[in-house]
C-alpha cells in the first residue's frame, strides 16, 4: 500500500518535472520573440520618426505652415545636424 503511493508520487514527480523543464523550453522561446518583437517595434518607430521628419522637412521646403512645436523640433533636428557634420568635417580635416 505505501509502496504503491510512493510509486505514484514518484510518477506524478517525473511528469511535474517534465512538465517544469516544457514550460521553461516554452518560457526562454517566448522570451526570445519578445526580444525580437521589441527590436522590430523600435526599428519601426524610428523609421516612422524619420518619416514625420521627412513630413516636416518637406513642408518647410515646400513653404507650407507648420506648427509652432514642429518648427522647433525641426530647428532642433537642424541644429544637431549641423554639429555633427561640424564635427565629421573636423575629424575629416585631421
Amino acid at each position: 500500500m505505501i509502496q504503491e503511493k510512493l510509486e505514484k508520487l514518484e510518477k506524478l514527480s517525473v511528469q511535474v518535472s517534465k512538465k517544469i523543464e516544457s514550460l521553461h523550453a516554452e518560457n526562454e522561446e517566448l522570451r526570445r520573440k519578445l526580444t525580437t518583437l521589441e527590436k522590430e517595434l523600435g526599428d519601426k518607430e524610428m523609421a516612422l520618426h524619420h518619416f514625420k521628419n521627412k513630413i516636416k522637412i518637406s513642408n518647410i521646403v515646400d513653404n507650407r505652415p507648420v506648427s509652432p512645436e514642429d518648427a522647433v523640433e525641426m530647428s532642433d533636428l537642424i541644429n544637431s545636424y549641423i554639429q555633427e557634420i561640424d564635427q565629421l568635417i573636423t575629424y575629416l580635416s585631421e
